[in-house]
């Protein structure tokens, strides 16, 4: 089992990079995959606000599609712009600037591809403050990417598949909670 100091510090070093080296590239036929879960309309305007080498945005059904890319100077958290679906797989070093950006935008779809940790309640919380439920979501593995990856789609004013709560629940039982102590004492 992992040592739980060494998966925080690991989990802590990957928050805290100065300059983070988290661009992955989504395999084209993973991106078409997470484009075929979205129910759409001809009418539909669909954005992918991290392009990069176009895998999302190229594969887009007919329709009007916008994109912003940092490295060809459109910033999607400074972009203003009208759109039906948000469909991508963002940095994950910025992940909350991403969720907060896509509830400001409004969207009726998002969908995103993100690590599994990285789908926690007080994003959930956010989404769900702002009408959005999870409708889909899809666990996949993507070689030399770190860990088990989600797509999650997020709908307005929609039926969630998972729901969540931020309590923290805690056995009181004094027969069912591990002591540490007791444990040292009985060796």
């Amino acid at each position: 089992m992992d040592d739980p100091k060494t998966v925080s510090s690991i989990a802590d070093s990957i928050k805290k990079r100065v300059k983070p080296n988290d661009v992955f590239i989504t395999p084209p036929s993973l991106a078409k995959k997470q484009i075929d879960m979205i129910d759409t309309v001809t009418t539909d305007v669909w954005y992918d606000p991290f392009k990069a080498t176009g895998n999302y945005f190229n594969q887009f059904p007919e329709g009007t599609h916008m994109w912003a890319e940092i490295t060809e100077g459109r910033d999607f958290l400074t972009q203003d712009s009208k759109c039906d679906i948000i469909c991508s797989n963002p940095p994950y070093s910025m992940l909350d600037a991403v969720f907060k950006r896509c509830i400001e935008l409004n969207p009726r779809v998002v969908s995103l591809l993100i690590g599994v940790g990285n789908l926690t309640a007080r994003r959930l919380e956010w989404m769900d403050k702002a009408g959005y439920s999870v409708t889909k979501i899809h666990m996949c593995k993507v070689y030399n990417w770190f860990g088990m990856s989600f797509i999650v789609q997020f709908e307005k004013e929609s039926v969630a598949v998972l729901t969540y709560d931020r309590t923290v629940w805690r056995d009181q039982n004094p027969d069912t909670i591990y002591n540490y102590d007791k444990k040292k004492q009985k060796k």
